[in-house]
């Protein structure tokens, strides 16, 4: 047997001496010391009895040691979790007991809060520092460079992606080494990737977006990767003379833009720039163009399907679409009720179908049943249209999603809070546009009669509850909210009623 997604984007590398990973203290680290360190972590982890299929969750800064750690789990066939860096120990809670996760792997900063939860739910907790050391790295590095590789194959499930609707719990999204890797063979086709490409990675890699897409696509060419541990502007414009691609989220661009140094003998040799996780301004796409001579290849994906849709490479890269369905995938509108596929032009609900999408919700048959079809199709919950050209076009969500820096945030979790406040009687949060993240929540209350909410007060213990990515730009108070004839809060009108940008 074989071990399909760890023999193809990991495995065939295992001798090469060339730099897989360029960090910005001027060392690298080639494929082969990067897969040595991969074994020695796989070695690390069955010592603690995992199982092929057991869950490791992994909340840590972005090092290589972090990226190893996903690969170890591929090459034992454990299930993949990373999460958020930006999640609290209240919310880690519910993602830990809900995956089952056997160990987590935590900065060491957080470990005396998330030991007494890792206790509590009988999970193996382990350190991994941003510098490379941690509890972890001890273990691993006694362990032999070779591991014996797990036999998987295409439909075992290699990672938890968790995602939320606006209402209820967050949703595990299994994803199966298929999904991966069908995904990055496309993608390396569609947009012209080899080994000879140098991708600049600033993106996180507990998202799809630098996990699943920035950095499978350059495993599946053997190509190299500018690793940088967050977007800092400087760093940016210092190391894009040695990138040949880039991949990001509009804030990337926008705050290049903002830059006189982003100029178009910085960007001459780039072959690809590319933009997902939000929307991206029309007025981006012209000023980018305009100052470096390049379009901005703009795609679209979510985390139960990876990438569905892009601009073409050669082409028209349009501006306010995401392009066309990639190879094999399928895509098509439907009416939101009734699930009848719409006529060319119409606006609908967007539903995808191919390899590319995940194989349901963790423990959730219901959600899955109501969002994955018995024929393959799932129900985005984005609206959308596919114009006389077949360019397909995001016009609005289903859902009340907020998507602010390529973050995904969903207003029932900030609005439970909110209604729990003194003073307040009810609440809403909208996206409202920011120049900087695309949108930012916008959090609406409503007063107790007599009462008037201490609004600083009603931040902090936000702050306390919620991730920072997660915190209304702005609290307005407003005597009431609009309503249809169902009672049902009009968010679209509190979006054209509060559509200044924040």
């Amino acid at each position: 047997m074989a071990n399909p997604l760890y023999d193809r984007l990991f495995g065939i590398h295992a001798s090469k001496t060339k730099s897989f990973l360029y960090l910005t203290d001027g060392t690298t680290i080639s494929y082969a010391q990067f897969l040595e360190m991969t074994a020695q972590l796989a070695h690390a982890l069955v010592k603690h009895g995992l199982q092929p299929g057991d869950r490791v969750a992994m909340q840590t800064e972005k090092t290589p040691q972090a990226l190893a750690l996903y690969a170890a789990c591929v090459q034992a066939g454990l299930i993949f979790l990373p999460l958020n860096i930006a999640y609290i120990v209240e919310e880690l809670s519910y993602f830990l007991d809900n995956s089952g996760a056997s160990v987590v792997v935590c900065d060491g900063a957080q470990a005396e809060k998330l030991q007494v939860l890792a206790d509590e739910l009988g999970v193996v907790l382990r350190t991994l520092n941003a510098d490379g050391t941690g509890t972890l790295m001890d273990e691993a590095s006694g362990q032999p460079t070779a591991f014996e590789t797990v036999d998987r194959d295409l439909q075992d499930l290699a990672a938890f992606l968790y995602t939320s609707g606006t209402t209820g719990r967050s949703k595990g999204a299994m994803l199966t080494q298929d999904n991966l890797l069908s995904n990055a063979d496309t993608l390396v086709e569609y947009w012209r990737f080899s080994e000879e490409d140098v991708l600049l990675h600033a993106l996180p890699i507990f998202h799809t977006h630098g996990l699943f897409v920035a950095t499978n696509v350059i495993l599946a060419v053997g190509g190299s990767m500018i690793f940088l541990s967050k977007f800092n502007l400087d760093t940016i414009i210092e190391k894009l003379p040695d990138a040949t691609s880039m991949m990001g989220v509009p804030t990337f661009y926008t705050r290049l833009l903002a830059d006189e140094r982003f100029t178009k003998d910085l960007t001459g040799h780039m072959r690809l720039f590319t933009s997902g996780s939000a929307p991206l301004l029309a007025e981006t796409h012209r000023q980018f163009e305009d100052r470096t001579n390049h379009r901005i290849l703009e795609r679209y994906g979510m985390t139960e399907t990876n990438m569905s849709t892009s601009n073409p490479y050669d082409g028209e890269r349009r501006a306010g679409t995401v392009g066309f369905p990639l190879p094999g995938v399928e895509l098509k509108i439907t009416e939101p009720e009734s699930g009848t596929e719409l006529e060319q032009g119409a606006i609908g609900v967007i539903e995808v179908r191919g390899r590319n999408v995940f194989k349901g919700y963790w423990q959730m048959p219901e959600k899955t049943a109501a969002e994955l079809r018995e024929d393959g199709f799932f129900i985005t919950g984005d609206m959308g249209k596919v114009d006389e050209d077949s360019y397909v076009h995001i016009v609005g969500r289903n859902k009340d999603l907020i998507i602010s820096g390529g973050y995904n945030i969903y207003p029932k979790e900030i609005e439970l809070l909110l209604d729990e406040q003194p003073g307040v009687l009810e609440s809403a949060v909208i996206g409202v546009p920011h120049a900087d993240f695309g949108e930012a929540p916008l959090g609406i209350l409503v007063a107790e009669k007599g009462q008037t909410p201490d609004l600083d007060a009603i931040m902090t213990t936000v702050k306390d509850h919620l991730a920072r990515f997660k915190h209304p730009q702005k609290l307005l108070v407003v005597n009431e909210l609009p309503r249809n004839t169902m009672g049902k809060v009009q968010k679209n009108v509190l979006r054209e009623r509060f559509s200044e940008p924040v």
